[in-house]
Parts: structure tokens; C-alpha cells; sequence
């Protein structure tokens, strides 16, 4: 790093680069009878909302706040999501060593939609800084139920979980380019989220719950980059999924660094590199590079992708051993997208994720 150049940082979401856990999705499913069927629903609907309609006010990763209503009636607290998500974090290969890794080449922080409860329990299982992170806070104990409301919270989650599947047609852009069915679905679940539920009392959740998606995640790295003293450009940011968008686009607009690790055709349509691993090595070589050179040397480093090229590229030995040791004879895949690439990467990207993190949440937005 040269005289007078900002301080380089580490910015990676959470649930896809560092865990294979979708922690939402996990609690709904153990929580709620046909938890997963309802947890889906929402979720394509979060993704309709905020990529389609457009509608105001809303931004991708409000599935979890969508969700609280129906966790609060089926007895979820905060400890619960604590003990749950303590039991059940599966951590990518090599996690543990790239986040401590990254601490010691550069500052380095966690920006994460998910529930702050979950965020903890992993900070603890990676020894990573709580104080570095960014999460989606919310005290589930402070907000009560009737046995009225309780009974038509249980009725609606019946309703939703029995939906049929919708379809979000590739490159449309209104309500209106979605099947006469998928806009019944569409508009009936407007009528239960803006309607029905903000009138009863629990449905104060929905305007005290923040989660950290969307524009959020980008306003929290913008924090991050004004804690630090560093610049947009000084960034290399890590994503996978919808939530990562508004990140992608203000990161990659400033001049820092994007990365899709196991991305879906959202991430991977922003971002500027798309990798594909089963094991954390890949973020920890990008990261390496970045911090001593900057981002047109990983640029440079991923047109030679090799093993062979490493040395070049003053990787530490130590992660270059690593490499040859799980990976003998190629590298995992790491790709620059281009306008002309990026549709055959998202589908081999989305590929990869069910791979690695099953089907059932791989197909989440």
C-alpha cells in the first residue's frame, strides 16, 4: 500500500460466503408447522417486491421482518433463536481460518441481514469481533399476542404455507408481466402484509424492525468506510445473494472490489468476479492480493487463475500449500463476469450453491 492510500477493508456477508446456514429459514422451518412452504412463499415475494414492483419504502431482506409475526405465535424468543441458532451453524470449510485471516491483513467486518441473535452465535464460533459486525436487531420478547390475534396469525401462516409456487418472469419489470395467478398470489399477500397484519397490535413489528438488507447494507459499509478512515474504492466487499445488490452497485460505482461467492443470478448479475467454492481458501488468496495490491492486481490474478499463478501474485506460501494440498490439480472457479459471461456464470453459480448449500435454500433469493 503506497503513501497516502486509504486503508484497505474486508466487507463479506454472512449466510453463503462464511456460513452455509439460511438461519431464517432454519427457525421457520423448526418453529412453524410447514414452516419451510411458508418461509419460501414470503421470500419470492420479498424478491417480487423489491426487484419487480419496486414498492416504496421496501428493500430485499424484509422477509425477516415479514417472518416475526408468525415466530412470536409459535413461541420463538430471543433466547430460543440463540440456543438454535448456537446448535445449528455449519460453517463453509475453512472459515474459521479465512476470518482470521483477513483480521490480520486488514480491517475487516461482517454486514449480515440476518437476526443479531444468530450473528452472535457465530461470532462466537469464529472468534470474531461482535463489535465488527452489522445485523439485523430485534427483541421478539417485548412484543405480545392475544389469543385472537394469535388465532388469525396461525390461519394466515395456513393460508401462505398452501400457496401455490410463482414464477418471476426473467427480465420483467411490473406486476403486470407476471401470470394472471402469480398476481392473485401477489396481491393477496399484499392485502395480508399492508393490511391485515399492521392493524393489529403485533403488527408494530413491521415498523420497528430494520433488517440490515438492500440499502442498508450499503449504508452500513458506508459507516464502515467513514470508521475506518478509508474510501469506496479502498473495499472489497463479499456477497451471494439479493440482499448484496444495493451493496454490489454502490461499491462497484465508487471503484472497490465486488466478489459473488456461490452467488445466485442476483448477485452474480452486480458483482464483478464470480467464485465458485466449496471451501473459504478462494476469499482468503482474493483477500491477500487486494490488501497488498489493490484491485486491478486480483483483476489481473483472476484473467491467470491457476495454481501456477499464485507464486506470482506474492501469495502467502502457507495458503498456496493449502491450495495444492486440497485442490492437486485445478482451482476452484474463479471468473471476472463480463456482459457476454454473465448469464452461463449465474447458472453454473447457482449450480454450485445447491451443491454446497442444498437445494431447499439455495433457490432463496
Amino acid at each position: 500500500m503506497t503513501a497516502g492510500q486509504p486503508k484497505r477493508i474486508f466487507v463479506t456477508d454472512c449466510e453463503g460466503p462464511v456460513s452455509k446456514n439460511d438461519n431464517a429459514y432454519e427457525l421457520t422451518s423448526h418453529f412453524i408447522p410447514d414452516g419451510d412452504r411458508l418461509f419460501s412463499v414470503i421470500s419470492k415475494y420479498d424478491d417480487a417486491l423489491a426487484d419487480i414492483i419496486k414498492k416504496r419504502n421496501y428493500k430485499a431482506g424484509n422477509t425477516l421482518k415479514l417472518i416475526l409475526p408468525f415466530l412470536k405465535v409459535y413461541g420463538v424468543t430471543s433466547q430460543k433463536m440463540i440456543d438454535f441458532a448456537t446448535r445449528n451453524i455449519t460453517l463453509l470449510p475453512g472459515a474459521i481460518d479465512t476470518m482470521q485471516f483477513v483480521q490480520e491483513i486488514m480491517p475487516s467486518f461482517i454486514v449480515s441481514t440476518s437476526y443479531g441473535q444468530y450473528i452472535s452465535a457465530l461470532c462466537k464460533a469464529i472468534d470474531f469481533p461482535l463489535e465488527n459486525t452489522y445485523s439485523t436487531r430485534v427483541d421478539i420478547d417485548k412484543y405480545h399476542v392475544s389469543k385472537r390475534e394469535s388465532l388469525t396469525l396461525r390461519q394466515l401462516a395456513k393460508e401462505i404455507a398452501t400457496m401455490r409456487d410463482f414464477e418471476i418472469p426473467r427480465d420483467a419489470s411490473s406486476l403486470e408481466q407476471f401470470s394472471p395467478h402469480d398476481q392473485a398470489i401477489i396481491n393477496r399477500l399484499d392485502e395480508i402484509f399492508w393490511n391485515e397484519i399492521p392493524k393489529m397490535p403485533i403488527g408494530s413489528m413491521f415498523d420497528e424492525v430494520n433488517p440490515v438488507g438492500g440499502e442498508e447494507k450499503a449504508k452500513a459499509t458506508n459507516a464502515i468506510i467513514a470508521e475506518t478512515g478509508s474510501s469506496v474504492n479502498s473495499v472489497m466487499y463479499v456477497g451471494d445473494s439479493i440482499t448484496d445488490v444495493e451493496c454490489f452497485r454502490s461499491v462497484r460505482k465508487g471503484g472497490g472490489l465486488t466478489i459473488s461467492i456461490n452467488g445466485n443470478d442476483y448477485a452474480v448479475r452486480e458483482a464483478e468476479i464470480a467464485a465458485m467454492s466449496e471451501n473459504t481458501i478462494v476469499t482468503s488468496i482474493l483477500a491477500e492480493v487486494f490488501a497488498k495490491h489493490g484491485k486491478e492486481k486480483v483483476l489481473q490474478l483472476v484473467k491467470e487463475w491457476s495454481l501456477s499463478a499464485l507464486g506470482s501474485f506474492e501469495v502467502d506460501p502457507s495458503l498456496v500449500i493449502k491450495a495444492q494440498r486440497l485442490y492437486p490439480h485445478q482451482l476452484p472457479k474463479v471468473e471476472a463476469i463480463t456482459k457476454e459471461n454473465n448469464t452461463k456464470l449465474a447458472k453454473e453459480s447457482l449450480a454450485f450453491r445447491k451443491s454446497v448449500r442444498g437445494e431447499a435454500i439455495a433457490r432463496l433469493g
